[in-house]
């Protein structure tokens, strides 16, 4: 069998195979595609997906014999009404068959993340978990906050539940191990100590207040205080301390008594107990209203690195043990799973997802069901904060839908909008411009929705309207072409737009001469007092004008929408300003590689003297032959 991370482990090119139909939804139609399938199916392990008439896939399954599992899709009277619309929608199904059930296992999870099928238990968090980077690619290690892919070389620790506990736990660090968290570049470029070494929150090896065995040392405290040994840590300061003072050198034992104070402050704020544990992840599931919650805790080395809760979707006439086991299988397609995973219940196929974590990391990894001793009293205390959140999660919803239902009256709208698109622009007298999209629901932002538009053109980077017409005819005309039916669910049911009638007309224009005239949009302008008193205009289609008053619920969730929009857009255009500042007009000559652009920077200083040298000054440039000085000329002076 082939290690879960090889290249080899399954080749969905050759290993699969698509038998496709035709027509509108309909369950007979479904079952024949279904049987059209089965007569080539093999009984060996795999995963299928089903799709409907124009392609998109509808879910995914894994089997560990596929010729049975995909049968009794068949059997459409034992199906819960769930599977049989599903089955009715079905016009093709696409086959890949795996070498055991646990690597099916693992292509079922990592594909269910890919499509995101309507009819598969969907973990729904945009963003990846952060870990620790304690790099090891330097002579002084350097420790940080580490998303994505682990490509630099160092050890990483987590999962932490959020970005502010890596931050509380970072700062932690530099209290008590003074290790630094500069760049290599400004770490190589400081003649005397930053700031961090005057509060005693780094060592200062980039000034040598530190020898190299001595930030090792360093160093190696803190490998043991992230795996676990924060007692031996405690100790080994102790006895520092001691010694420092019994050597009369108080100032000494004054930073390693402040070092002290950090470790216990450390200690003393963990949410809950879990010395002794070691690694391991902690899931408790709650169900309420037609609601789920799991409720996960992070456990590394004996200590609580956060708690997060998740709320699956897609969870109508699903089991909770298998929305459990979806959820971990997701889960850790993303994150390395511990040795050990406690729940509140079994997971279904608990030793298969156990195998297939196994295969994945390498090594044992154990999922229990703790039934007496201190293990139980951390499950209840999950489950009571999986309660807690779903109760919250459910008052949110309540409050929501209301805020929903008072805007759709005072709008006039057809009903409450299931996608809700926010448009605002950014740029500084036109450079750097670009428009954002914002998306929402009654579910709160989809982040995974939101869209950058990059305004090439310089003629309209200084025109607010024109970006707006540029914004809508792209975003727009790649949605009649992609999607004309709107079966996708990609077409907003609502626009706001950041602005007063000005760029409502503008958008508006611009949708009716691509022919699209039933799209509601809604203009958002300051008040009379430039919205100095909290008071907001909204722009309708047919002319009337609409204000709330200042405490109003409605206004509050409008101003968030537009504030995230306001966010998303500066955020864009800042990070798209801080990337212009390095480059280099001279990037874009062509035949210009990075020692000639090096070599025409020292001699002429800047990009721009280099524009406004003469062909014989080019010339006369180290390592500038007569023909790159005339290309380099003809680029800029045409």
């Amino acid at each position: 069998m082939s290690q879960p991370q090889s290249p080899d482990r399954f080749n969905e090119d050759k290993a699969s195979y698509t038998v496709r139909g035709s027509g509108a939804p309909d369950l007979d139609q479904g079952v024949e595609a279904i049987r059209t399938t089965l007569k080539t199916l093999p009984t060996r392990p795999g995963v299928y997906r089903m799709h409907d008439a124009r392609g998109d896939v509808l879910y995914v399954g894994k089997a560990r014999a596929l010729k049975n599992r995909v049968a009794n899709y068949t059997q459409v009277d034992r199906l819960p009404r769930r599977l049989q619309r599903m089955v009715a929608q079905t016009r093709s199904m696409t086959i890949v068959t795996t070498n055991s059930e646990a690597e099916a296992l693992l292509l079922e999870a990592q594909l269910i993340k890919r499509y995101r099928p309507p009819y598969n238990v969907l973990l729904r968090d945009d963003k990846s978990f952060p870990f620790i980077l304690l790099r090891e690619d330097h002579a002084f290690p350097r420790v940080q906050k580490h998303r994505g892919a682990r490509k630099a070389q160092g050890r990483y620790y987590g999962p932490f539940a959020s970005a502010g506990s890596v931050t509380r736990t970072i700062n932690a660090l530099q209290k008590l191990f003074l290790l630094r968290s500069c760049t290599d570049s400004f770490f190589a470029n400081r003649s005397r100590p930053c700031l961090l070494y005057q509060i005693k929150r780094c060592s200062a090896p980039c000034v040598d207040r530190i020898d190299p065995d001595g930030y090792a040392e360093l160093v190696r405290d803190a490998q043991d205080f992230l795996g676990g040994k924060s007692t031996a840590v405690q100790k080994k300061l102790g006895t520092a301390m001691q010694a420092a003072s019994d050597a009369m050198d108080f100032e000494q034992a004054a930073v390693i008594r402040d070092r002290l104070k950090a470790l216990t402050f450390i200690q003393g704020s963990q949410a809950i107990n879990a010395e002794g544990l070691g690694d391991a992840d902690i899931f408790a599931l709650a169900a309420k209203g037609g609601a789920m919650c799991i409720q996960a805790f992070f456990i590394r080395g004996g200590q609580n690195w956060g708690h997060r809760s998740f709320f699956p979707v897609h969870t109508a006439e699903v089991a909770e043990d298998e929305v459990l086991a979806s959820f971990m299988a997701q889960f850790y397609e993303e994150v390395p799973p511990p040795k050990l995973v406690l729940t509140d219940r079994a997971p279904a196929e608990c030793d298969l997802i156990a195998q297939a974590l196994t295969e994945r990391i390498g090594s044992k990894v154990r999922i229990e069901v703790p039934q007496r001793g201190d293990r139980t009293r951390l499950i209840k205390q999950a489950q009571r904060n999986a309660v807690e959140a779903l109760d919250r999660r459910l008052a949110e919803t309540t409050s929501q839908g209301k805020v929903l239902d008072d805007m759709v009256e005072a709008f006039g709208l057809e009903g409450i909008p299931d996608r809700i698109e926010i448009y605002d622009n950014s740029h500084i007298q036109g450079a750097h411009a670009l428009g954002a999209m914002v998306v929402a629901g009654p579910e709160g932002f989809r982040k995974n929705a939101y869209r950058k538009f990059n305004m090439k053109d310089p003629v309209i980077s200084n025109d607010d309207f024109a970006m707006m017409r540029d914004m809508f005819e792209r975003r727009f005309g790649r949605a009649q072409r992609e999607d004309p039916d709107r079966d996708s669910g990609e077409w907003p049911d609502l626009v706001l737009i950041d602005g007063g009638k000005g760029q409502l007309s503008a958008a508006r224009t611009m949708l009716e001469e691509m022919g699209i005239e039933d799209v509601t949009m809604i203009g958002f302008a300051k008040g009379p007092h430039h919205g100095r008193d909290g008071r907001e205009v909204f722009h309708l289609m047919d002319g009337r004008e609409v204000t709330f008053p200042i405490n109003h619920p409605v206004l509050f969730y409008l101003q968030r929408l537009r504030d995230e929009a306001h966010r998303f857009a500066i955020g864009a255009h800042r990070a798209k300003r801080s990337k212009a500042i390095t480059v280099s007009s001279l990037d874009e000559v062509p035949g210009i590689g990075p020692a000639r652009k090096k070599a025409l920077l020292m001699h002429f200083g800047t990009a721009r003297a280099v524009r406004d040298a003469a062909l014989e000054d080019l010339a006369r440039a180290p390592g500038v032959s007569t023909a790159v000085a005339q290309q380099v000329y003809d680029y800029f002076h045409g």
